[in-house]
């Protein structure tokens, strides 16, 4: 490929990720189409099932990233190769296609309103029943601060999880890379624990989707940052050194970058104590503890959520940018 098909390429790219953007924004994912999540977890669990028994379990779960890479990248790659060799309008609709279920703006942004909604309205049941719809903590015993905690991280978290990582890896490979992103972002959803049970079958999914969340989640919390105001009119100097001072208080290598970005624009403390099927886990407290939380901070966070992915977005469109300017033959 020379520089001149480097630069065709960035610019189709940039079309497909845009329109699988707003075909997110507008569409979002509907309950009986079917989505390529569905049947990542499927083959996921098919391989589960097989393979998490006996010797050789963390080779084994190797099995399930190259299998991911062979249907996301390989046969995904086909498609759209395909589809381009027809026409290069087919290909970038068919890309668009491809990468609008790897992002879920919308559906984000529904979840997190199912629970605000009863959550204002004083129907505390309900809030617990959606936000367990979201979390893996147990959820029957969460007061309002409670829920509104763990909904604001679930909106911190995925906001780079489920958006801005995928629109990267569109930018650079298209469809065949966002959807390896999401195949990998799955495994780790499903296998990635530090347990007895997963924690030898689930390392190569919990490593490999380490290394890919590395870039994006670092971004997506700058991008956090630039394009929203503080609660109490921090400047971005003093909001970037709260997000450095407590990202790294994560268990997660890369979730803690969303996650204190949040909690240094809002004002409030994320992190604390979880119960997972009646167990204790305590979490490294992140952000300072400005206000107590409310079920208006759900509301702020679906606000930093949006206006974080339209300055990704743009940020994006700035990288490709210099890339078509640095590689199309002008003259």
């Amino acid at each position: 490929m020379d520089v001149t098909q480097i630069s065709m390429f960035i610019i189709y790219h940039l079309v497909a990720m845009t329109g699988a953007l707003v075909l997110d924004m507008i569409i979002g994912d509907p309950e009986h189409w079917p989505h390529p999540v569905r049947w990542f977890g499927n083959w996921i669990a098919f391989l589960e099932k097989r393979l998490n028994r006996g010797n050789g379990r963390q080779r084994k779960g190797f099995v399930v990233v190259l299998s991911m890479l062979v249907w996301t990248i390989g046969i995904g790659g086909m498609v759209v190769y395909t589809a381009y060799h027809v026409h290069p309008y087919i290909g970038v609709a068919v890309e668009a296609l491809l990468i609008a279920p790897t992002i879920a703006t919308k559906s984000l942004a529904d979840a997190a309103i199912k629970v605000l909604r009863p959550l204002t309205e004083g129907e505390i049941e309900r809030a617990r029943y959606e936000v367990g719809m979201i979390v893996g903590r147990d959820t029957d015993q969460l007061n309002e601060g409670e829920i509104a905690r763990a909904t604001v991280e679930t909106v911190a978290e995925n906001t780079s999880d489920g958006i801005t990582a995928p629109l990267l890896f569109a930018l650079i490979g298209g469809a065949p890379l966002a959807l390896f992103y999401r195949a990998i972002n799955t495994c780790d959803s499903m296998v990635g624990y530090k347990n007895d049970c997963y924690g030898e079958f689930g390392y190569a999914s919990a490593k490999t989707d380490d290394l890919l969340n590395y870039v994006p989640s670092r971004l997506t919390a700058f991008a956090m940052l630039i394009a929203n105001r503080s609660y109490d009119h921090l400047s971005f100097r003093a909001l970037w050194q709260l997000m450095k001072r407590d990202a790294r208080k994560h268990p997660s290598p890369n979730s803690g970058y969303g996650e204190s970005a949040m909690a240094a624009l809002l004002g409030i403390r994320l992190g604390g104590l979880n119960m997972y099927k009646g167990i204790p886990s305590h979490r490294p407290e992140i952000g300072d503890a400005k206000q107590p939380l409310t079920s208006a901070h759900i509301k702020q966070s679906v606000a930093v959520m949006r206006r974080t992915v339209f300055a990704y977005w743009f940020l994006l469109c700035v990288i490709g940018g210099v890339i078509i300017v640095i590689t199309y033959p002008w003259g």
